[in-house]
């Protein structure tokens, strides 16, 4: 195992963390940007009235791009596979 093969492998790792999480991160970003501007157009400062509404966010973004994430898991799994069977001792 080269050092080139483990930084290859640790950016891939870290590129596919990033697009995964991303759709939900964004979801729950817009809703929270929302929501604050909602509560400083009503003078509505209740802290915990954005934690329902990033929940179901989050959730409907899991369900909308859940196919997308597994589908590029699988294909990040079989790559790393394929590192795995082509490295020597």
């Amino acid at each position: 195992m080269t050092p080139e093969f483990v930084v290859q492998l640790a950016r891939r790792s870290f590129e596919a963390t990033l697009l995964l999480a991303a759709p939900l991160l964004i979801g729950s970003l817009v809703v929270g940007l929302l929501i604050s501007i909602f509560q400083a157009v009503t003078s509505i400062n209740e802290a915990t009235l954005t934690f329902a509404p990033k929940i179901i966010a989050v959730m409907v973004a899991m369900i909308i791009f859940f196919p997308w994430m597994m589908s590029y898991m699988s294909d990040f799994t079989r790559e790393v596979y394929s590192f795995i069977a082509t490295m020597r001792h």
